[in-house]
């Protein structure tokens, strides 16, 4: 018997609004959740978080978050968790996908809690779960704290004493702004830019609209304008969306150079000055995505390789909320919907060719 179907791999905001595709078109899927509580991918973020986006680009197609302004992270995450439930989406939480593979039947994907096979599948694991640090973090003395940005929730964490902050970008100078509030504080690294208007004040909501369609409609992978904002992007970095130099500058934060080293146990900037009074490094050094359970031969010096989130060396393999999946909005809330839509109609055309619903694989 033949055994097909769609697991989608994800139960976070691109997981569930690719459900939501799926229910739309009434196709028989299973959404695989490796936490244990929808929308745990936001409540593991750092208590303070507040997102840029008002409630219209902070929503997931058929729902509207509900909330007046700019969600926090608790919000986010109880709003995903309402979501799946009003949309009857099948997610089973706390499924953590092991190994994905194919032999001559498709797809098997292996969890903690049975195997399935599939015709089809979508991974829509997140982008940031894997935290990057410098190979020299490990020279620095013991008695430094340290500790990820992924890993940051609130100030309680830092130790007595002065707090570098490693990487100033959106997620450095938040953790930034809010350790000064009761510490010294040294922010390291390159001025990214900055949006030059506040975006919680009248004229940042005026604009929000035409900003969210170039994000999502212009600069794409389609354009040159948008192939070209999209390679500037990975290269340099997103702006500072909320906070502002000015901000960082009324709070006292000392800004410094990069951190290109240890010496005698203690951080050194790339001018040679040794910051001795150190006692917590935050490495707010970026993240990714960490794909090491796909058994498939579907990457190029570690990226995946797709057009528009479709692998054609993997028929029926879909990846979904990928960093620049197709334009530069592609990871966001709202982005996702676009691509999701996209990816669908993909999976529409290879159910009418004859799939069923997933089953559960029988290892005995």
């Amino acid at each position: 018997m033949n055994r097909n179907g769609i697991v989608v791999i994800g139960g976070g905001q691109a997981g569930l609004a690719m459900g939501y595709y799926l229910r739309k078109a009434g196709e028989d899927f299973v959404i695989l959740a490796a936490d244990e509580r929808i929308g745990d991918c936001w409540r593991e973020r750092y208590d303070s978080l507040l997102l840029f986006s008002r409630p219209r680009y902070a929503s997931l197609p058929g729902l509207r978050i509900g909330t007046r302004g700019c969600p926090t992270r608790d919000e986010m995450a109880d709003y995903l968790e309402r979501y799946a439930v009003h949309h009857e989406l099948p997610v089973r939480t706390g499924v953590r996908v092991t190994r994905l593979s194919r032999d001559d039947q498709g797809f098997v994907i292996e969890t903690t809690g049975g195997d399935w096979r599939a015709d089809q599948v979508v991974v829509a694991a997140g982008m940031h779960t894997t935290a990057h640090r410098p190979a020299f973090a490990a020279e620095l003395d013991p008695s430094i704290r340290q500790l990820h940005s992924l890993e940051y929730r609130n100030p309680a964490q830092f130790a007595d004493g002065t707090v570098l902050v490693v990487g100033a970008a959106n997620s450095g100078t938040d953790v930034a702004l809010e350790a000064a509030k009761t510490h010294r504080v040294l922010l390291a690294g390159r001025h990214p830019g900055q949006i030059p208007v506040d975006i919680d004040s009248t004229i940042g909501r005026l604009t929000t609209p035409l900003v969210m369609f170039l994000f999502k409609y212009v600069l794409t992978r389609g354009t040159p304008i948008g192939r070209k904002a999209i390679a500037s992007t990975q290269q340099r970095g997103l702006p500072l969306t909320r906070n502002k130099l000015a901000h960082l500058d009324a709070a006292g934060i000392v800004r410094i150079g990069r951190i290109e080293g240890v010496r005698d146990g203690r951080p050194v900037t790339a001018e040679g000055d040794v910051l001795d009074e150190v006692s917590t490094v935050v490495w707010c050094t970026g993240s990714g995505p960490d794909h090491s359970w796909i058994d498939l031969p579907v990457f190029d010096g570690g990226r995946v390789r797709h057009e528009r989130g479709v692998v054609a060396t993997e028929p029926g393999l879909l990846f979904l909320g990928l960093d620049f999946q197709f334009t530069v909005a592609s990871a966001t809330i709202q982005g996702v919907d676009r691509d999701a839509r996209y990816l669908a109609r993909r999976v529409r055309n290879l159910t009418r060719r004859g799939a069923d619903r997933p089953v559960a694989v029988d290892r005995r």
